[in-house]
């Protein structure tokens, strides 16, 4: 989740961690102009940064001079989610949801998206759901939804400052809308927009929250509250 900016913000460490970031989720290798206009920062500078990360691992160049992910970025990502003991907590967890015989997820909210620690549909082993999708637009997710709902209103209109909001064509007042009320309801219910007439219903986790699961599939509004109740009780055990 998101805190307040100190008085003193590292626009350097901001800029290394958004150069950082945009390679991990890169689909392919990619180069060092093409990263920066990604991510909106001088050439030069990302040029550096990615030096610097090849330098300490995190990073590494291709025989064709573009960047992907070195061992280091998999040796964080496997350091910090052994250390916080997230996954650790939440398979079990999540196993036993698999019982309503619908796709159970849970994910963490980076700005305006949503990275899936974990995703299974019916019928596939429950490891297989570990890594399976990447990142998603937090707004076309329910736990991007309710993840955003435990933000301050005025984080919310930074983090969509200047950008088209999937979803909500009307604009952040009509998001704002839809976060007044699942803070209400303190749940998010999310109509899932294909031929399905599938919904999502998506709970957070932690206090204050730090991720969310849910649950995606055919799901009338008469069989929501059960879920629900099953959901919170579920985030209590992964705090």
């Amino acid at each position: 989740m998101r805190s307040a900016l100190g008085a003193q913000p590292n626009q350097s460490l901001i800029d290394g961690i958004a150069t950082l970031q945009a390679l991990a989720t890169a689909s392919e290798p990619v180069g060092c102009r093409e990263l920066a206009r990604r991510i909106g920062i001088d050439p030069t500078k990302v040029n550096r940064l990615l030096k610097t990360l090849t330098y300490l691992g995190i990073a590494r160049q291709t025989a064709n001079r573009k960047y992907t992910a070195g061992s280091g970025m998999h040796v964080l990502a496997a350091q910090s989610l052994f250390a916080s003991g997230l996954i650790r907590r939440a398979l079990p967890v999540l196993e036993d949801l698999r019982r309503f015989g619908h796709t159970v997820a849970l994910g963490v909210l980076w700005n305006d998206s949503v990275s899936y620690l974990f995703h299974a549909p019916p019928g596939i082993e429950a490891s297989r759901g570990l890594g399976r999708i990447g990142l998603l637009p937090a707004t076309n997710s329910g736990i991007g939804t309710v993840l955003l709902s435990e933000l301050p209103d005025e984080n919310v209109r930074e983090i969509y400052a200047d950008k088209p909001i999937l979803r909500y064509p009307l604009g952040i007042e009509q998001l704002l809308d839809k976060l007044a009320e699942v803070r209400q309801l303190g749940y998010a219910r999310v109509h899932v927009e294909d031929a399905r007439n599938h919904h999502v219903v998506a709970v957070s986790t932690g206090d204050p929250a730090h991720a969310g699961i849910a649950l995606s599939g055919w799901i009338p509004e008469t069989a929501t509250g059960e879920l629900v109740t099953a959901l919170r009780t579920s985030a209590k055990e992964v705090g």
